[in-house]
């Protein structure tokens, strides 16, 4: 049997809930892409959310931004539910879909203005902004050129920029250094950890030396269901992360 750490474990740095899953389910059919996740994530702190291929981390990250709408369960941002107070939960929310789309006729330059602009960002502010994100994110030697002539690393960068443009409280982020190089890795890597001083993420990975360096939590999906819910002292139990993963998803079988 798969050991399975409590969900209501205290990880947290103060109790203020900024993202909350409660009984989320999503069903295809006969086929359940997640059933039953609850967790929570207070203020402050970044989770790694875990899982396999296939395990219903991205349909998780989609029904807590409201991409999609539940078909069980309920979604809250920042106290605000997400789909009867979609506005207010948008505000606070900055997402990096994985593989997320962009304006490929606009350069990173005009696609963050626009951004700024449909948000209602006021023309200062999206200026000052624009300045911060094009440097944290390093796009300063293609910040005039076609998205859609990017490399896969920089459209990963642009993705980066956009969900932090409007400065939210909460950023949920699905694979953030996928296509990038080993120094771009390390930019990103430390400037999530420079956020999670300040604001609370969730974070997808698979890469798992990524959750030891920028995570302090670890949410683990399996089968559209929560198996392990602890800090990443509980995830590496054993002094092995990688084969505590496979246990816990059913890559090893005792």
């Amino acid at each position: 049997m798969i050991d399975q750490v409590s969900s209501t474990k205290d990880t947290s740095r103060n109790g203020t809930a900024m993202i909350e899953a409660i009984g989320l389910s999503k069903f295809y059919g006969p086929f359940a892409a997640t059933r039953d996740v609850s967790f929570s994530v207070p203020k402050g702190q970044v989770a790694a959310f875990l899982g396999p291929n296939g395990a219903g981390k991205s349909t998780t990250m989609k029904l807590l931004t409201g991409f999609l709408s539940p078909s069980e369960g309920e979604a809250r941002i920042g106290g605000h539910d997400v789909l009867r107070d979609r506005l207010a939960a948008a505000q606070l929310i900055g997402y990096l879909p994985e593989n997320g789309p962009l304006y490929n006729d606009m350069s990173p330059q005009a696609l963050l203005k626009y951004m700024g602009e449909a948000r209602g960002m006021a023309s200062s502010k999206i200026r000052d902004r624009m300045e911060y994100v094009a440097d944290k994110c390093s796009l300063g030697s293609v910040w005039g050129k076609v998205t859609g002539k990017l490399s896969r690393g920089y459209r990963q960068r642009v993705g980066m920029a956009q969900a932090l443009l409007h400065d939210p409280e909460v950023l949920i982020l699905d694979e953030p250094t996928s296509g990038l190089d080993p120094n771009q890795v390390h930019q990103v890597r430390e400037l999530i950890r420079s956020l999670g001083e300040t604001k609370t993420i969730l974070l997808s990975t698979h890469i798992l030396s990524e959750v030891q360096a920028v995570c302090s939590r670890v949410i683990l999906i399996n089968d559209g269901r929560i198996v392990l819910d602890g800090t990443v002292d509980d995830m590496r139990a054993g002094g092995d992360m990688d084969q505590r993963f496979r246990e816990l998803t059913g890559g090893t079988r005792n």
